[in-house]
């Protein structure tokens, strides 16, 4: 889905969730090569975020899976943008925001 671009702390949520209910999250960390936009690093597909149990409360990692942004690539990473929904065991994982830059706006289809 087009959308701006988002950056850590952008909320996210998985469905279904590790144990059957979504679970929310948030984008903790971006990994080098790094693109930037208003002195905030851009997500790709790799990026990791932390997720919340929504059962049992216990945190656990999962990184963002390879398909994003189909035009708009980082050294082969694709762009994460806004209410992208991204095929990320153990489920979809659609990003929420907010965006890291709202002025930019990546019109490639997933």
């Amino acid at each position: 889905m087009p959308g701006p671009p988002v950056t850590i702390g952008c909320a996210v949520i998985v469905t279904p969730g590790a144990a059957g209910p979504p679970d929310t999250g948030t984008i903790v960390g971006i990994f080098p090569p790094l693109i930037t936009a208003g002195g905030l690093p851009l997500a790709t597909s790799g990026s990791l975020c932390t997720m919340i149990n929504s059962l049992t409360g216990v945190p656990y990692p999962l990184v963002i899976g390879p398909i994003a942004s189909s035009g708009v690539r980082i050294a082969g990473k694709a762009l994460v943008r806004m209410l992208d929904l991204i095929p990320s065991p153990p489920g979809v994982l659609t990003i929420l925001g907010p965006p890291a830059a709202p002025y930019i706006s990546d019109t490639w289809p997933p």
